[in-house]
């Protein structure tokens, strides 16, 4: 659990030369509508994180007039100057655009519009790589709402102000390992998923040391992890590794929308591949672009219901 009384704040000034959007940097951290690791505050964006370390509270605001970034944060003191040592890579300082060229006119007008965007590089292995395991193979709604009651069953309220907006950090690794098999079913969490779950948080110090890797070789060693395919290693890549060409293969609304935006036609993963070629090694960033532009086709037909994993009789 977070420790508390709250210990006193530290706050960070950081400018950064150039703009930065802070609601595309980081839309791809937010799970959900619901995630209740995130909340708005006027100006200021707050975040529950928690580490094997420890836990904190961040709130960020970006100040376009000076431009500067502020940064407070709560909690454990370590994890706390750790978070704001890293503040400005997790906003994609170290993310070079330089050698992307958009092609198509529709994703050109998004990139021009959206100049802050960066790929951020959290350096948060397993803040990334546990919810991504929750969302494999289901449906949008499920995996949320899976990841949804982890976080507020097993988590805890966040430090400093985060507690008083009903801000959550999500279970530290060592938590998570001690959780029921049958309290993942009551989550709606699958047995394959939680046991790959499972997996990954007993191997979390390991894993988190990938942060310190280059995205190609740290995407390499999480792919050799048994339930940790191509799918959930480029949605830890995007978030976590700062991987500007991971791109989310065996995602059928990616391929989908990516091929409607590009082409005005749905396409499969073959197809997609053939289409983001010219762009590696800046893939994701067609795949981030085209969610800000929110391209899709139409829908038809009913929404797909969401399963239990609960025992019939």
């Amino acid at each position: 659990m977070c420790a508390l009384p709250v210990r006193p704040e530290r706050r960070r000034v950081w400018r950064p030369g150039r703009e930065v959007d802070l609601e595309a940097t980081w839309g791809p951290l937010r799970r959900g509508a619901g995630d209740p690791t995130w909340r708005r505050r006027g100006h200021w964006l707050f975040r529950g994180i928690s580490t094997s370390t420890g836990c904190a509270t961040l709130a960020v605001s970006v100040r376009t007039s000076p431009g500067e970034v502020l940064a407070q944060a709560w909690g454990e003191p370590e994890v706390v100057d750790r978070l704001l040592h890293r503040l400005p890579a997790m906003l994609g300082e170290g993310d070079d655009p330089s050698g992307f060229r958009v092609r198509h006119p529709a994703l050109r007008r998004v990139h021009l519009a959206r100049p802050g965007w960066r790929v951020p590089r959290t350096g948060l292995v397993m803040e990334s790589l546990i919810p991504a395991i929750v969302e494999q193979k289901v449906t949008g709604a499920e995996a949320f709402a899976g990841q949804r009651r982890l976080v507020r069953r097993f988590g805890a309220p966040a430090p400093g102000p985060g507690a008083a907006m009903g801000l959550y950090v999500p279970p530290t690794p060592a938590q998570v390992a001690r959780i029921a098999s049958w309290e993942w079913l009551r989550m709606g969490i699958s047995p394959q998923r939680s046991d790959t779950v499972m997996r990954v948080v007993r191997m979390a110090d390991r894993l988190e040391e990938l942060a310190l890797l280059d995205a190609e070789r740290a995407s390499r060693r999480l792919r050799a992890v048994p339930g940790v395919g191509l799918w959930t290693v480029a949605e830890t890549a995007q978030r976590a590794l700062g991987h500007a060409d991971a791109v989310s293969f065996g995602d059928y609304h990616v391929a989908k929308n990516i091929g409607y935006a590009l082409t005005g036609e749905p396409r499969d993963d073959a197809g997609l591949a053939e289409l983001l070629a010219p762009y590696a090694p800046h893939r994701y960033r067609v795949q981030r672009l085209v969610e800000l532009g929110r391209f899709s086709p139409e829908r038809r037909g009913p929404r797909m219901s969401v399963p239990s994993h609960l025992p019939t009789r």
